[in-house]
């Protein structure tokens, strides 16, 4: 199953509170659990306005769908087609 990488632009992301984050990933694993197992969750990344997640789906379509229904931006949703780490050099 393809892994994606979505840009949510956030004003001020890296200022919410745990408290706040933990509200957005429970109405995230909400939508997950309403959608079905074909899409995942990884992880995601918070920098001062922006968060960045990982996702496996099988489509851009679905990831959309889920940023709709959760009421989340999906600015930028890009396909990873390699990963690459230091191993990646010897």
């Amino acid at each position: 199953m393809p892994k994606y990488v979505i840009e949510r632009n956030i004003p001020g992301a890296g200022s919410l509170t745990p408290q706040e984050l933990q509200g957005i990933s429970q109405k995230s694993c909400g939508v997950l659990r309403e959608m079905g197992p074909q899409i995942q969750w990884l992880e995601s990344y918070v920098t001062d306005d922006k968060v960045y997640c990982v996702y496996i789906a099988p489509d851009e379509a679905t990831l959309r769908t889920h940023a709709e229904k959760g009421g989340f931006p999906a600015d930028r949703i890009s396909q990873v087609k390699t990963v690459i780490d230091p191993t990646t050099a010897e």
